[in-house]
């Protein structure tokens, strides 16, 4: 079982937790990626919650946003001690693996996706996990990542 409980819920970037939305916004207007947000074709929120450990441990929240366009995966996260910030990549620069599948899964149980690839603000191909719960809302967003990703690298 994973450290976190997580629970994940569509939503659209109106109804996301604002600080996440701005740092999409943000991020976007930054690396001049125009009009992308007018193409979202799904959206998630994961609320993602580390239980205390021992005596002296604080329970500690991750809030992730994901976004889906036709050609950008868009993520940001916040939450405790961490100040919130946004990733973007093109859909034909990555890959996506259910994470369920990666050699991490049998180390440390959880539920999500790999990112794999070239973001936006970065030169080398790197990795990002997406936390998301095994609901209709984390299932579905994870089905049609993959898809896009298939589709846009031609897969």
């Amino acid at each position: 079982m994973s450290d976190y409980k997580r629970a994940t819920r569509t939503c659209d970037l109106n109804s996301m937790r604002p600080e996440l939305a701005q740092a999409i916004r943000a991020h976007v207007e930054k690396y001049n990626l125009g009009a992308v947000l007018d193409e979202v074709s799904a959206c998630i929120e994961t609320t993602s919650v580390l239980a205390k450990k021992g005596m002296f441990g604080k329970e500690k929240t991750i809030y992730t946003a994901a976004v889906l366009t036709k050609s950008w995966l868009l993520s940001a996260n916040g939450g405790t001690d961490v100040t919130p910030h946004a990733l973007s990549a093109r859909l034909n620069q990555i890959t996506v693996q259910d994470y369920a599948q990666s050699s991490f899964a049998k180390l440390i149980l959880d539920s999500g996706v790999v990112v794999n690839g070239m973001q936006t603000d970065t030169s080398k191909a790197g990795s990002t996990f997406i936390g998301l719960e095994e609901n209709e809302a984390g299932k579905s967003f994870k089905d049609r990542l993959v898809v896009a990703v298939q589709d846009a690298s031609g897969v």
